[in-house]
């Protein structure tokens, strides 16, 4: 067990505001990242299927950023800026695997 979490924060995003939500995530990825994240992505998928997958170093460091926005947290917020309503998972990370030649 790694102790890892991963939240993937989804929406249905109308075409018309996508490039809304890209740009919006751009800017905030382009700050300083607090303590806590691994990675972040922002996926897209077929028919407006969005997803934010943020990999965190354990469940203090994802308690930690949300205290941090008491208006809640950014990958949620992003999408109700465009007019979508998040939808929010949170998986523990039981085994990680990583290719040969990648950083870990």
């Amino acid at each position: 067990m790694t102790g890892q979490v991963l939240t993937e924060v989804s929406a249905v995003v109308a075409a018309e505001r996508e490039a809304d939500l890209v740009a919006a995530y751009r800017e905030l990825v382009a700050r300083p990242f607090p303590d806590g994240p691994v990675r972040s992505e922002l996926l897209s998928g077929q028919d407006g299927h969005w997803r934010i997958q943020t990999l965190w170093q354990d469940r203090a460091a994802l308690d930690a950023m949300r205290a941090a926005y008491p208006g809640g947290p950014p990958a949620p917020r992003l999408f109700r800026e465009v007019g979508a309503a998040p939808a929010l998972a949170l998986l523990d990370v039981k085994v990680h695997s990583v290719a040969p030649g990648e950083p870990s």
